[in-house]
């Protein structure tokens, strides 16, 4: 066989494939949402409500019901968005919390405005005054502090702050009033045990609860209103530790309670009516063995 023959009858090599190239990795929703360019936007449409407020309180012509608020009169409406916020959060609805947190945001540029107008202060006042704040508060990021966990964090931050409330000659002075009575209980037990005030662990927290049982029995006992009504206070001031020491929010905690009170009592409610009845014909035994059904129905789940 010839050797031109031979290189004939070799296989030819497959054509080589080009290059692929890889095709950039798609940014998560996450990435995208807190990248510069979002922080951007969001400075834009901040400025954006800005612009929107001083107009509906622009006077002359200006929204009438926008333009009779003030500082005091809008002051419900603040507590009462927060609560609808948190409402949100409860709820894993991120649209819904979306929503809420314009709303919130909304009373915060609200009251900037009224405050502007009275020549007081401005919002560039307010995210000023923040801004500075956290900046201060945060010298192991923007200082040359070292810490070594959350806990040196905490304390450093009440160090620095004590250092700016000068005129506060109490651990306790921070606490505002306005506050709802469980969550001013908590804030005040978890200020006092930051100072070194407090049980060494749970159990002595759980002595104290069963200490002031005993104590509203003995008032109940005695039909003294007035000790009855101290009582009170000082075992729900006890179960709040307790909770604190469970690392749970004692309002939140008793959220929950109520909202599974309501489902299950209108599921007593709807039992009953279903069966052609009324709530008030029925006995308390017979409505005691419908909760306890729904009761044990829940605990399945």
């Amino acid at each position: 066989m010839s050797s031109s023959s031979k290189s004939a009858s070799r296989p030819k090599r497959p054509a080589a494939k080009p290059a692929s190239r890889k095709k950039p990795a798609k940014k998560s929703a996450a990435a995208k949402l807190a990248s510069p360019a979002a922080r951007r936007k969001g400075v834009e449409e901040l400025a954006r409500l800005l612009d929107i407020m001083a107009r509906l309180r622009r006077p002359g012509d200006g929204c009438p019901w926008d333009l009779e608020q003030t500082i005091d009169t809008i002051k419900p409406n603040l507590i009462e968005e927060a609560y609808e916020a948190l409402d949100a959060m409860e709820s894993g609805n991120r649209a819904h919390l979306t929503e809420e947190l314009g709303d919130l945001l909304l009373q915060i540029v609200f009251q900037a405005q009224i405050a502007a107008q009275e020549g007081s202060f401005n919002f560039a006042d307010v995210a000023r005054g923040i801004s500075e704040k956290l900046i201060r508060r945060h010298p192991h990021i923007f200082g040359d502090v070292k810490v070594a966990d959350s806990k040196e964090v905490l304390r450093n931050w009440d160090a620095i702050k004590k250092t700016e409330k000068k005129a506060r000659i109490s651990a306790l002075d921070g606490i505002p009033k306005h506050v709802p009575p469980l969550h001013r209980a908590y804030q005040a037990q978890k200020l006092a045990a930051r100072v070194g005030f407090d049980w060494s662990d749970v159990s002595g927290a759980f002595g104290k609860l069963t200490e002031e049982i005993g104590e509203l029995q003995e008032a109940m006992a005695a039909k003294n209103r007035k000790h009855i009504v101290e009582e009170i206070g000082d075992l729900l001031f006890s179960v709040v530790n307790v909770a604190r020491f469970a690392k749970v929010d004692p309002a939140y905690a008793l959220e929950l309670t109520n909202a599974k009170f309501i489902r299950r009592f209108r599921a007593v409610e709807d039992e009953i009516v279903a069966g052609g009845r009324r709530m008030k014909d029925c006995t308390l035994a017979e409505m005691d063995a419908i909760w306890d059904k729904i009761r044990a129905a829940d605990k399945k789940r």
